[in-house]
């Protein structure tokens, strides 16, 4: 079997990191400004998106020559725990990802043009699915139109297309895969539609990009490798997220269970209800050690398949501890739990949407079977 990478580690610029993060998403992100969000056209706030931009989180995984000031992946890791720990929204991972893809597959021009506005503030996000089955083969076409190639197809569920500038385009070219930067303006009025999500904080949508024609130059190189490592990328920031969702979940059932009595006594005191938060409480510790054990192998221009194992393991753990953490808010609640108007319905909801993002534990596990037990990988 494999003798993986155990190393984790977390250093000073992290420490920092996640206290500002910390006092930052606290500040704003309260659970009535979560709420009041629920209906809004775009899910976030535009004033606090350009408050994490002045902080320069979105500068923090571009290098320094890019405008960036290139901490790293790893780095990253604390800010998304602490976003989905107060359920703040704004398009930081969707943004981050398109960011990687270009690190990792842009030309020296797309690096150039387009890594310094995201430095700054400006959105973007990938375009990848066409269902609901991220093992699924891609459709969408790119034709030949000279100098120039025509898109035809649709992406389903694409994470902040609203407010993004630009999309990078997963596509089937000569029967060959391939990634593809669209600017937004490119798109004809009516070609994005808004998806009804189960979780009301988060927004996606469908993008029609048929007919949509780009320059060959917006091709992305190194496309099974970028396609790969975006994946696995995409897999553990909505890790760190469900992590820190599964935190503040936590919290909220402590919160009842230590003042709602029942029959003359804190139902906290029961032993029914006090051992699956226990329960909670260390599966919530066992994703926290596995994010930051992914985010310590991560940096680098590749992955490595210790760092590929640690990713998928973390995308396991995560979304099982929000999933048990988000129905036994909603349980311990009782009837009250089942109504919109408790914040447990907030966290479930969470977990049902964070579950398929980038895979679920099924998936994941599928993955990881091969890579421990040193078997071909498919």
């Amino acid at each position: 079997m494999t003798s993986a990478n155990l190393d984790i580690a977390f250093n000073d610029e992290q420490a920092m990191i996640m206290a500002s993060a910390r006092e930052f998403c606290r500040d704003q992100s309260n659970i009535t400004a979560v709420r009041s969000l629920l209906t809004s056209n775009l899910g976030h706030d535009p004033a606090v998106w350009s408050e994490i931009c002045k902080l320069g989180w979105m500068g923090i995984t571009i290098p320094d020559h890019l405008g960036g000031s290139g901490f790293g992946l790893g780095a990253l890791i604390a800010i998304v725990e602490n976003m989905g720990r107060y359920m703040l929204t704004p398009p930081l991972i969707s943004t981050t990802l398109a960011a990687q893809a270009l690190l990792r597959g842009g030309s020296d021009t797309q690096k150039n043009q387009w890594l310094p506005a995201i430095a700054k503030g400006c959105c973007a996000t990938l375009a990848l699915l066409e269902n609901e089955d991220w093992g699924a083969d891609i459709k969408l076409s790119a034709i030949d139109a000279g100098d120039k190639i025509t898109l035809q197809g649709v992406k389903k569920f694409v994470a902040d297309a609203q407010a993004a500038e630009f999309f990078i385009v997963s596509a089937r070219y000569r029967d060959q895969l391939m990634l593809v930067l669209v600017e937004a303006n490119r798109l004809p009025a009516g070609a994005i539609t808004e998806n009804i999500l189960i979780d009301q904080t988060k927004r996606a949508s469908t993008v029609n990009f048929s007919g949509v024609t780009v320059p060959v130059t917006a091709c992305l190189n190194h496309i099974a490798t970028t396609f790969r490592d975006i994946k696995l990328i995409g897999a553990l920031l909505h890790a760190a997220e469900a992590t820190g969702c599964c935190a503040t979940s936590l919290d909220t059932i402590v919160s009842y269970l230590t003042t709602r009595s029942q029959f003359g006594r804190l139902i906290g005191s029961y032993q029914a209800l006090k051992h699956p938060t226990v329960d909670i409480l260390m599966q919530m510790d066992s994703a926290r050690s596995l994010i930051y054990h992914a985010a310590t192998l991560i940096d680098g221009e590749s992955f490595s398949i210790d760092s590929e194992i640690a990713c998928r393991m973390a995308k396991v753990q995560a979304d099982e501890a929000l999933l048990f953490a988000g129905d036994r808010a909603v349980q311990f609640h009782g009837a009250m739990g089942f109504t919109f108007d408790c914040d447990a319905q907030l966290y479930l909801r969470r977990a049902q949407w964070c579950q398929h993002q980038y895979g679920d534990a099924q998936h994941h596990r599928k993955h990881l079977a091969p890579l421990l037990l040193d078997a071909t990988h498919e």
